[in-house]
C-alpha cells in the first residue's frame, strides 16, 4: 500500500514538472486582460504576476481603486492578443487556483517589470518566488523617483508604521498584527513611502489606504 502511494506521488510530481516545462517552453495567445496583474490565455487558463500587484478594477461591491482602470489598460495595451512565454518560479499556483509566472513577450519584455517601472503596480515581495527580485525592486526605485503613475504628486502625513523583515509586510503601529511581530524581525518606517522604497508592501488588514492621494 506504501509503495502505491508513493508511485501515485511520484507521477503526480512528474506530471506537474511536466506540465510546467510544457507551458514555459510554449507561446500563449492572450485571449483576455482581467486587470493591471492577471491575464487569461486561450486555453482559459488564468495567469496571474508574478512579483507585483496593480491596484484594483471595481469588483461587485468594492470600487476601482486609483489608477486600477489605467494599469488595466496598460497591460491590455501589452499584451492583450499577443503572444506570450511563462517562466515560472518556486510556486505554480496561488490560492485561487491560478497560474504564477513571469510573462514575457517575444522582444523580451518582462511584462511584469514593465508595469512596476511605468508606475502601474507595486512590488510584492512574495518568498520563494524571488527569482526577478532585484529587477523588480530596482523598477519600482525607478518609477519612484521619476513620480510616474501611483507615485505621481505623492503626498503623506508622518506616521509610524511596523515592517515585518521575514514576509516584508509593513502595518500601521496600533494594528493586531502589528503587535504580535517579534523584536529580531521588526523594523519601523515613519512614512509609507519608506516601505515602499525599502521592497516592503502594505498588508491588507490594516493599511487600506495604499496611495498617498487616496
Amino acid at each position: 500500500m506504501r509503495r502505491r502511494v508513493l508511485i501515485y506521488i511520484l507521477i503526480w510530481c512528474c506530471y506537474q514538472f511536466y506540465t510546467q516545462e510544457l507551458l514555459a517552453q510554449t507561446w500563449h495567445h492572450v485571449k483576455w486582460v482581467d486587470d493591471g496583474d492577471t491575464i487569461v490565455l486561450h486555453d482559459g487558463r488564468q495567469v496571474r504576476y508574478i512579483g507585483m500587484n496593480a491596484p484594483e478594477i471595481e469588483h461587485e461591491d468594492r470600487k476601482a481603486e486609483p489608477f486600477g482602470h489605467k494599469a488595466r489598460a496598460f497591460n491590455k495595451k501589452l499584451v492583450h492578443q499577443q503572444k506570450v512565454r511563462l517562466e515560472f518560479d518556486e510556486e505554480q499556483h496561488d490560492q485561487y487556483g491560478r497560474w504564477l509566472a513571469y510573462v514575457f513577450l517575444k522582444d523580451g519584455t518582462l511584462v511584469n517589470a514593465s508595469l512596476v517601472a511605468q508606475g502601474y503596480a507595486f512590488y510584492l515581495y512574495r518568498s520563494p518566488n524571488l527569482k526577478y527580485h532585484s529587477i523588480l525592486l530596482t523598477s519600482q526605485r525607478e518609477a519612484m523617483s521619476q513620480g510616474k503613475g501611483i507615485w505621481h504628486n505623492w503626498r503623506e502625513q508622518n506616521a509610524t508604521y511596523i515592517g515585518n523583515k521575514h514576509s516584508r509586510r509593513f502595518h500601521l503601529q496600533n494594528c493586531p498584527f502589528a503587535k504580535k511581530i517579534g523584536t529580531r524581525n521588526r523594523i519601523v518606517f515613519s512614512k509609507k513611502w519608506d516601505g515602499f522604497w525599502a521592497g516592503y508592501a502594505p498588508a491588507k488588514t490594516c493599511v487600506r489606504q495604499y496611495w498617498s492621494y487616496e
